[in-house]
């Protein structure tokens, strides 16, 4: 009977970083880490490299996957983005179209000023950095962005490449909004200001009728995810 449960144990001793012909790499016992989908596990800088290996070392006795969020970051550029890389700029491009930052509440007047305070300086700055406009709206009422706004997203998205996109992909995800995602990978803004900004109505709405339990726990992993991600951009900065 395995004590320790489902997760597998810990199987090397050594975990160390080397550069290779296509990058650099980690090793553990001195073998070369691979994908979960057997390809060559060959990352762009050494710092995101040590920054996997120092994952994999911190393991205990078991491997439990969900504590090394660059490793799954990492796997995911190279197992999934280039074989569905088109399909990928286009999904997080879209959230543009129905960007959580464009929908504002029409009342109560004191959401309606904090959803302002917090999301017009994100429209402003997509303006200055990308001279891309979003429409906002308030209400129930759909707007629909200018087709060459889209476009310019899309191109805009299609400049990273397959490590900075994966990166890129699980924060628009998270929070709902290309918008604040963006702004994360540009360093505009703190995970932690992105979480408050994607959680602004929950927030608003726990003042008033208390906290939910699940949804604090959501709002904690959120946050995770973002800062683990922003984390992940330094890194690739990094030589």
């Amino acid at each position: 009977m395995n004590m320790l449960g489902s997760a597998p144990r810990r199987f090397y001793k050594i975990v160390a970083t080397t550069k290779g012909a296509g990058g650099w790499n980690v090793t553990l016992d001195g073998k070369l880490l691979r994908s979960p989908a057997k390809k060559d596990f060959n990352l762009p800088t050494q710092a995101l490299a040590q920054g996997i290996a120092a994952e994999w070392d911190a393991q205990l006795e078991q491997i439990r996957p969900n504590s090394m969020p660059l490793m799954q970051l990492a796997a995911t550029a190279i197992d999934r983005i280039g074989p569905e890389r088109a399909r990928i700029v286009a999904d997080v491009a879209g959230y543009g179209g129905t960007d959580l930052v464009c929908y504002r509440a029409s009342q109560p007047p004191a959401l309606v000023e904090r959803e302002a305070q917090a999301w017009d300086p994100l429209l402003d700055w997509l303006r200055r950095r990308y001279d891309v406009s979003l429409k906002a709206t308030s209400g129930i009422v759909a707007v629909e962005q200018p087709k060459a706004t889209m476009e310019a997203l899309t191109r805009v998205v299609e400049g990273h490449d397959d490590f900075a996109l994966g990166c890129l992909a699980t924060m628009v995800h998270a929070v709902g909004s290309l918008v604040i995602g963006l702004a994360v990978a540009e360093g505009e803004i703190t995970p932690e200001q992105a979480a408050h900004a994607a959680q602004l109505d929950e927030l608003y709405q726990a003042e008033r009728w208390g906290e939910d339990k699940e949804a604090v726990d959501r709002r904690v992993a959120q946050l995770a995810e973002l800062v683990a991600a922003r984390r992940f951009f330094d890194l690739l900065a990094q030589d």
